[in-house]
Formats: structure tokens, sequence, C-alpha cells
């Protein structure tokens, strides 16, 4: 079977004018942006995937499809990050005119992709191309909306652990285009010279079975030789609370760095009080200081005491100045009770125009509200695994992710890759408290835990902590605008799921295969193109119409 179809087959879908294909598109991206949280009407999927695919299915003009593209992404971003209006309505408006371009993009390699045979795998590699690009470009990009996160609570879901969240985002759009190459076949469309009929729907019907009935049976699969434990150990979390909202949520250091360490004596209030297990450490979440604890002696003091009552080391969320002048480090700090910080993990993946300018020297005098960003944040260099000692003598590896890196896979899968037995979430969204974005992040985080068959234990400052097991079950989660606190027994795991292993190459690898899918599509439109010049000559410059072709030229 050839991937390039023979010239002059066209499907009715593709006489359909750009007003009759614009629902479609308006329909695929409102669908899409509900699927995610806060909504999470993950069934959407199956509405969206196949109505943005069918609104430029085999479009003519490429400008067409990059327009119909960009339109969806406009729709589907404006749904499902609108949050970031809390940092206002220009940064907001500025990302989601952006990062619509990739969708435009998108628009027209469906376009053509469409033209081949198996088009239906080819526009699932396009996906995976398509959050290829933009969860790296530009500035380490915005990998914030990729499938794969809004299908934590799906029949697919099992297969997070075998081939990663690139791979559940592929197997998510295959079986939208799944749907969309049912659908064209049970409306009953006709091609010239090739009448689609009803029973060659049935391969793509029973592959949906399939994947489905799969997935459903990986979520009940135990493998404990995959998540082999040696031991646990008791975490404990502590959500301080923070005294403002949004922008202004943190802008008091010393008051949200005094509230964590009075939740913390609340903590081990409950612990003498044989209410909660005792902790042998204890996680406060990123910005639980801000101010340089190794240099501001009484922010030193506020954190040293708060080791001593509780008498176990607090991984704390610090900002250090340096290492340059004008220059910060978003980092977790090792506190021990009696030696003090013993480990250090830098933030490697950092926020453009939230923790650093790009191009700072040019755009500061050009825009100065950038200066509210305050000093130049550097990114880390190492892993996230801290290799620690406990107060009973024992030395574990603590694989530490914060916030924004949980978008990242290379940054969570080597925290594991590089020996960590226990997976940490530190975060401060508190700028976004009462948005989507909360949700959003943690259902990330569920991702996570699924995909490496680890559990995790989330501390932020003021939104949604808890504890969430292996299985992507929340065990435990507080409430947004309290300062709580909890414990829990986790593993320490050391075996690696095939997706921490692989993952990394499948990403590559499905990229690579939407290039050329992409690159068979623009052959066969070429080809198309070519053959149809040819009829026109051999006619004395009148087009051979056939009769769908005649249709749509009336």
């Amino acid at each position: 079977m050839t991937l390039i179809p023979r010239p002059g087959r066209l499907v009715g879908l593709e006489r359909l004018r750009l007003r009759s294909r614009l629902p479609l598109v308006l329909l695929g991206g409102v669908a899409m942006g509900l699927s995610w949280q806060p909504y999470n009407w993950w069934p959407l999927l199956l509405v969206g995937l196949p109505a943005f695919t069918l609104g430029v299915f085999r479009l003519q003009r490429l400008r067409q499809a990059f327009g119909l593209g960009y339109v969806f992404g406009l729709v589907m971003l404006s749904v499902t990050i609108n949050w970031l209006h809390v940092l206002g309505f220009p940064v907001m408006a500025a990302l989601i005119l952006f990062e619509s371009l990739f969708f435009g993009c998108l628009g027209i390699g469906i376009s053509l992709v469409t033209r081949l045979r198996v088009w239906p795998l080819g526009v699932a590699c396009l996906w995976v191309l398509c959050e290829f690009g933009y969860s790296r470009i530009p500035f380490g990009g915005f990998g914030w909306t990729r499938i794969g996160y809004a299908a934590v609570d799906t029949p697919l879901s099992g297969f997070f652990p075998i081939v990663g969240v690139v791979g559940v985002s592929f197997l998510v759009a295959l079986t939208g285009q799944l749907v969309a190459w049912f659908t064209l076949h049970v409306l009953g469309q006709r091609v010239a010279e090739d009448p689609i009929r009803l029973r060659t729907a049935v391969p793509a019907a029973a592959l949906v079975f399939v994947l489905v009935g799969t997935g459903l049976g990986l979520q009940h699969w135990q493998n404990e030789p995959l998540a082999g434990t040696k031991g646990s150990v008791n975490v404990g979390i502590v959500q301080g609370n923070v005294p403002g909202r949004g922008m202004e949520a943190m802008g008091r250091a010393r008051t949200v760095t005094n509230n964590h360490l009075r939740e913390t004596i609340k903590l081990t209030l409950k612990v003498r009080e044989g209410i909660t297990p005792q902790p042998d450490f204890i996680l406060w979440p990123e910005n639980s200081t801000d101010i340089d604890p190794l240099l501001d002696s009484q922010t030193r003091a506020v954190v040293q005491s708060a080791t001593q009552l509780a008498d176990r080391p607090i991984l704390v969320g610090a900002v250090m100045a340096g290492p340059g002048e004008d220059e910060r480090q978003t980092t977790a700090l090792w506190w021990d009770p009696t030696r003090g910080v013993l480990a250090r993990y830098d933030k490697r993946n950092l926020v453009p125009f939230g923790e650093w300018i790009p191009f700072r020297d040019e755009l500061l005098p050009v825009i100065p509200m950038l200066k509210l960003v305050g000093a130049q944040s550097i990114p880390g260099t190492k892993p996230g695994v801290l290799h620690v000692p406990l107060t009973d003598g024992r030395r574990i590896a603590v694989g530490d992710v914060i916030c924004f890196e949980l978008a990242y896979d290379t940054t969570v899968y080597q925290t594991m890759t590089n020996g960590a037995q226990l997976l940490m979430v530190q975060s401060n969204n508190a700028t976004y408290g009462g948005t989507g974005q909360i949700e959003q992040q943690f259902a990330i985080t569920r991702a996570r835990a699924m995909e490496s068959r680890r559990e995790i234990a989330v501390a932020t400052t003021n939104s949604v902590s808890g504890f969430i097991d292996r299985d992507g079950r929340v065990v435990f989660r507080t409430k947004q605008f309290t300062a709580d606190s909890a414990v829990r027994a986790l593993p320490l795991r050391t075996s690696l799921t095939p997706a921490v292993r692989f993952a990394p190459w499948l990403d590559l690898a499905l990229a690579l295969a939407g290039g050329v899918f992409l690159l068979l599509g623009f052959l066969a439109r070429r080809r198309a193109d070519r053959a149809s010049f040819g009829l026109v000559r051999e006619n004395g410059g009148q087009p051979d119409l056939s009769r769908p072709e005649k249709e749509a030229a009336e």
C-alpha cells in the first residue's frame, strides 16, 4: 500500500468552504479547552481532536489551513490558560497570540498529511511534533497544554508507566483521528473512483476499542518489580499560607516564613499528642522564604528554630542571592536541625518573564514594567537529587521538582535516573490562587506519579498541597488559602518504569515521524497539483472536472 494516493481522489470535505469549516474549528477549540482541568471534561477530547482535523481536512489553500489552525489555538488556549490574566491581560494576550502560531502550523500539517492513506497515524505524530516544538521553543518553551496532561482520568491513563506523557498524548491523538476517520466513513463520503463504504470503518472502531480496553487493563496491573520498595519514610508537608492574593500574595516575605514556622509547630504538637505519625523529614514549599537565609540572620533563625522544634530536617524552598550581582536562584535547601544546610538543589527550568527576562538589558529600558520581575534568576545545572541523612542515621536520595519544572520531561526523569528514591514537589502558585492553574498543575503532578509509578508529596505556599499515590490517586489534599499540614508514609522506590527510561527517545522518534509524514503530505500535494495541471493542458486549458469537482465549481 502506498502512502501517497493517486491524483484526483477527493473527499467531500475538500469541497467545504471556509465558512463551513470555521464552526468545526471553533467547536474543536472549545471542546479541547474544556478537556483540561479545572473543567476536566475529558470525553470532549474525542470531540475536539476530530473536529479540528475535519475542519482543515485536505484544505487546498495552506494559508487558510494556517488561519483555521491559528483560530483553533486562540480558542483552545483562551479557555485553558486564561488564568494568566492575573499577571495582566497584555501578558495573557501576548502568550496566547504567540503559542497559537504552533497550532496554525499544525493546521497546515494536518491539511497536507490527510492526503495520505494512513493519515490518522500521521496526524497523531504531527500532534507530538507540535508539542515537541512548543515545549522547547522559545526560551525553553511552554508545554503546559500537552494532551497527555488532560488524560489523567481517561481509560488511556494506564499507558502512562509504559509510554509516558508523550506516548499518552500520541495515543489520545490517534484515538481522536480514528474517530474522525470513522466519522468520514459512517457519513457515507464518496470519492472519485474509490467509494468509501461502511465496512472500511470497522478497523478504526476496533482499534479504538483495543486501545481503550488495553488502557483499562493496565490501570489494574500491579507490577511490583517495576516499582520495588526498600523501606519507607514518613514525610511531613507544611502549607503555611500567605498574607495576600494574586500579584501581592508573596509581598510580605517574613510573614510567609513565619507562617510556615507556625504551621510546623502545629504539626509538631499533633505528633506529640499522637494525632499524626512522627515525620522523618518535613517538606516546605517553594518560596517559603524569599529572603536568603544564609545571608539574613533573622530568616536563618526562623528556619533553624523550625528544624530544632520539630527535631527533624526540613527541605526548605528559598530564594538565594547570587551567584552574581543582581542575580538570584530558586533553591531547595536540606536543613539539618544540628548541622544546618547539608544539600542544595537549584531550580533548572525557569519561567520566562516571571523569574527571568530574556534580552533583559535590551527590554528593561523599553518595558519598565519588567522591573517587577526583580533580580535575574539563574538556572541550576544539576539534577534535583539530594543524598541526605535522616536523624535515625539512614541516608536517602530525595528527588525534588520545583513548580514549573513539572512540565519538563527530562527534568523529572533525571531525578529518578540519577537515583532518587522519593519524589517531592515544591511549589509557589499563590499568585494563581482561585484560578484553573492550580488544578492543572495538580493534574500534571498526578500524570508524573502514574508514569513513574512513584508516590509524590506536594507542598505549596497556599494552594493545593497533598499526597498522590503511584496510580495517580489523591490520598490527601489541602484547601486553598488555608494553613495545613499532614504526614504520610512513602515507600523508598528504586526501579524505573519503561516511561522513565525510554519516553525521551519515544518523544524524539514520534516527532521525527511527524516530520516524515509532513514531507510525504507535501509530496502528495505536489503530485496532485501536477496531475491537475496536466489535465488542464490536455483539455486545451480547461480542467476536466469529474462529478465531485463539478459540484464544487457550481
